[in-house]
């Protein structure tokens, strides 16, 4: 069974919450490839990337539409927020910690998706594929069926 990543169908959280990061995580000098028109000054020690560091943050490196296919234009040096949020693939299986599952969702529920929830993670895994299973969701939300967890 092929999994798909739920996220790339997604992208909220993208377009959610503030990018922060230790400057030099930008540095070319550091051997940091995200490119200086990507990354705004926040403070003397923290970038941010940019379009996240406003009322309405959405990522300058987000492609895509969210909710339906999106993709990061700098995803193999995205910097350590990105790559430290809790969603990882283990054995063809996403992984997910509860903090960052409520995180995941706050910005799923801001672009008006469906929740998604340990349970349902867990039964993709064994019935479906993760794709499946948002596709379902979506279409259980247009139909008003509401999912609570």
């Amino acid at each position: 069974m092929s999994f798909k990543n739920v996220c790339l169908n997604c992208g909220a959280c993208c377009a959610f919450f503030r990018v922060s990061f230790y400057w030099r995580e930008a540095e070319p000098a550091q051997g940091r490839r995200i490119p200086p028109d990507l990354v705004e000054e926040e403070t003397e020690f923290y970038d941010n990337m940019k379009g996240t560091n406003q009322g309405h943050p959405y990522c300058a490196a987000l492609r895509g539409k969210i909710g339906e296919s999106v993709g990061c234009t700098i995803y193999r040096d995205r910097p350590s927020p990105c790559r430290e949020f809790g969603i990882h693939w283990d054995k063809g299986r996403m992984q997910i910690d509860s903090g960052d599952l409520e995180r995941c969702n706050r910005a799923r529920a801001a672009w008006n998706l469906p929740p998604l929830t340990m349970e349902l993670i867990d039964s993709a895994g064994r019935n479906t594929t993760l794709t499946c299973l948002v596709d379902q969701l979506m279409e259980n939300s247009r139909k008003g069926i509401i999912f609570r967890h």
